[in-house]
């Protein structure tokens, strides 16, 4: 049976983004949002909401600073029932540059932050908030939090943010499910006034089942992406969800259509999914920075000496 309460949340773009410098072209984002729509997906995040006086706009494509007319091109000119999000990162965004939400084609605004600087994610939700969005923190690497540390930013959370909604984010795919649920748990028992939901990387094959997991354990928000584009491993693949949830409100056959149409060929210009250093990083709780500088030199298949490098000077 299906739980009406589960939101759907598409991160193709904005997760993808970070493989080819967020250059999308038009149409293939155009193509996304309508496959989406049609798909019935409650959320789609459309790149990151940085500021231009940090980057370079010359050196990325327009889905890294997502300027609202930029947006309303992608969208057309009637929105469809599903909404509209962009992530900022602490330190990364100029809260001026956000305009009210009722200037905006964005629907929600997304904070990714780590423990350390969960009060300053406060700062920016509530800001965010106030101008009338539909708001998230996303706790990145949570695998790598320490739990005391974990449970005072859960409770400052909870009693300081307006968040409608926390989020465990497995960056490095690090997890496995009984972590998941103990996540899941831990939120729900300190952030009674919020939703819970889960962004999972696929180092190690685990996106999709540990999404499954938290949705047994009542996470409501769940991250996916079309064909798991995504960052090196990639995340949880949307259809996948789509077709586990056996909700008649969504309805895969655009998504597939869409795969068949654009993502297909796009696996010829670029490299996403579970591959071997991906798993390594994931298995070690690592960054995939290493794992992706490999892929992009002369020794991109010597697994062994990778792993080992990671292990540090004790291999004999």
């Amino acid at each position: 049976m299906f739980r009406e309460k589960i939101k759907v949340f598409d991160c193709t773009i904005r997760d993808g983004g970070l493989i080819n410098k967020h250059d999308f072209d038009m149409p293939f984002v155009k193509a996304v949002y309508k496959a989406l729509s049609e798909a019935g997906v409650d959320y789609m995040e459309i790149g990151y909401k940085n500021s231009k006086k940090l980057f370079a706009p010359k050196d990325f494509g327009v889905w890294k600073f997502c300027d609202d007319e930029d947006i309303k091109k992608a969208i057309g000119e009637v929105k469809s029932k599903t909404k509209i999000s962009v992530m900022v990162d602490v330190d990364r965004v100029d809260v001026d540059d956000i305009k009210k939400k009722k200037d905006s084609p964005v629907d929600m605004i997304r904070v990714a932050a780590y423990v350390k600087d969960i009060d300053k994610a406060i700062y920016l939700v509530n800001n965010f908030s106030d101008k009338g969005y539909e708001t998230t923190v996303n706790i990145m690497a949570v695998s790598r939090a320490l739990d005391n540390e974990l449970s005072e930013a859960l409770h400052q959370l909870e009693k300081e943010s307006k968040a409608q909604v926390i989020y465990i984010v497995d960056s490095f795919g690090a997890l496995y499910q009984e972590s998941i649920e103990f996540l899941v748990k831990k939120f729900k028992s300190i952030l009674k006034s919020k939703e819970i939901g889960i962004h999972a990387h696929n180092n190690q094959q685990l996106g999709f089942s540990n999404t499954i997991e938290a949705i047994i354990h009542d996470a409501n928000y769940v991250d996916g992406t079309v064909y798991g584009l995504g960052r090196a491993a990639g995340n949880c693949p949307l259809e996948l969800l789509i077709g586990f949830l056996k909700n008649p409100k969504y309805d895969i056959r655009p998504i597939l259509d869409l795969i068949s149409k654009e993502f297909i060929p796009l696996r010829d210009k670029l490299e996403w999914g579970y591959i071997i250093p991906y798993a390594i990083t994931g298995i070690l709780d690592e960054h995939p920075k290493s794992a992706i500088a490999l892929r992009e030199s002369d020794k991109k298949d010597n697994y062994r000496e990778f792993y080992e490098s990671l292990l540090g000077d004790d291999i004999d």
